[in-house]
């Protein structure tokens, strides 16, 4: 191999190097998860420190077969001191009787109907909660997806996860167990690929955060200029996440998984799904463009095969092959740690989930590359680099073909809370 230009070698060490980095990460999350997912915690309220109390902002805009029993687990949780506000923006909205009729059969729970919305942004779902997070009367806000299951102490275990230090606790995306191999697809990537960067964001103080399950000290989102100020963005939650940590607070993920349980689950929507992620990845960060391929196992494993022959004269197929087949072991460890309990599908329906995933990713994201424009159900967004949207189509634009300026965040002391004073707690 000594006929090869010298800059080849480099390229091969730099993939190498890149390919181990990679495996790294496989470790950091299946170590990790075994640490902290499904951990009970072990703090229990008492008279001094009595659990504090939470107000769940639920945004909701039609429904499924499963909307009532998600929106069930929320009346029964076994929490002391919560209210659950529903925002609902569109007055013809069937949302609405279903939780008129979950409001009379749940009396004794504090729960509130808002309907209307407010425009405050772009992000309709910003713009949805708005009303409800200005009716919040508790010190910690939780916004909650419509498609979100809770088990009786999910709640509990996010507040405990709350610590003086932190102002964000949010709960790693997974899937409750359903039938067909839609949702088997779903399982599989949010219990491999998803967790794996989840997971090791967490321990290395990335922001890797996903709006759908979250706990936030109001306090500190009002010091930002509250929730409307990121009504600009279509992923609040990334911005929300960076101007939190900016201000010196940390946050975390919780012990238990999000359990995302749509009653509507079919392979179209939920790629379609993954395209508009991907979109909002670039714009916001837009070195995914390069890394987010050379992270994909069949790529990255074509590299490094080539790196190691060139490197060590290995076999470039065998390499590839054992780098394929430890990808698929180690994705079905972590998996298995995520899930905790017995598998909804079989091990054969693993394996063909895992490579229609594996397969498709990259196609998925050339896709996101060539198609720019996000179309979230019946709206289509543009987004400019930083991640400011605008909407296509609305007056707004048509006018100014310009997105909407950001509101700038006061300029604030580190968090009190930090310090011991209470008064941080919002």
């Amino acid at each position: 191999m000594s006929h090869l230009p010298l800059p080849l070698y480099g390229f091969a060490a730099f993939f190498m190097a890149f390919w181990l980095g990679t495996w790294m990460v496989h470790v950091i999350a299946i170590c990790y998860g075994r640490y902290k997912l499904h951990k009970k915690s072990c703090k229990l309220p008492t008279e001094a420190q009595p659990l504090p109390g939470v107000s769940i902002l639920k945004p909701l805009m039609g429904v499924d077969p499963n909307l009532q029993h998600n929106l069930e687990t929320f009346f029964a949780m076994d929490y002391p001191l919560y209210e659950l506000l529903f925002c609902v923006e569109d007055k013809e909205d069937p949302a609405i009787q279903l939780v008129e009729r979950l409001l009379a059969k749940y009396p004794l729970v504090d729960a509130t109907l808002f309907v209307g919305g407010s425009d405050v942004g772009v992000n309709p779902k910003i713009n949805n909660i708005h009303p409800g997070y200005m009716a919040a009367k508790y010190d910690f806000v939780m916004i909650s997806d419509s498609g979100i299951k809770m088990k009786d102490d999910t709640l509990l275990d996010m507040v405990q996860n709350m610590s003086d230090k932190h102002a964000l606790v949010h709960q790693m995306p997974f899937t409750s167990d359903r039938d067909g191999f839609a949702a088997t697809f779903e399982k599989v990537f949010f219990g491999t690929v998803q967790s794996r960067i989840y997971l090791s964001a967490d321990v290395l103080g990335i922001n890797c955060h996903t709006g759908m399950s979250c706990l936030l000290r109001k306090a500190v989102i009002d010091q930002l200029g509250g929730l409307r100020a990121f009504g600009c963005y279509l992923a609040e939650d990334f911005f929300i996440a960076r101007s939190v940590t900016r201000l010196g607070w940390k946050m975390r993920i919780s012990n238990q998984p999000a359990l995302q349980n749509s009653g509507l689950c079919d392979i179209g929507s939920f790629q379609a799904r993954l395209i508009r992620w991907a979109k909002l990845r670039v714009a916001m960060v837009p070195t995914t463009i390069l890394l987010e391929p050379l992270s994909e196992c069949m790529i990255l494993g074509a590299i490094a095969a080539w790196s190691a022959s060139v490197l060590f004269s290995w076999d470039p197929l065998v390499f590839y092959l054992v780098h394929v087949l430890c990808w698929f072991l180690s994705d079905w460890l972590l998996l298995s740690i995520v899930q905790h309990g017995s598998m909804p599908f079989h091990k054969f329906e693993f394996v063909v989930g895992w490579l229609f995933r594996e397969l498709t990713g990259p196609y998925l994201f050339l896709h996101a590359l060539w198609d720019p424009a996000i179309r979230w159900r019946a709206r289509t967004y543009k987004l400019h680099w930083g991640g400011v949207a605008y909407e296509l189509g609305s007056p707004a634009s048509d006018a100014a073909n310009a997105p909407l300026a950001p509101q700038p965040a006061p300029t604030l002391e580190p968090p009190a809370a930090a310090t011991g004073d209470p008064r941080g707690r919002r």
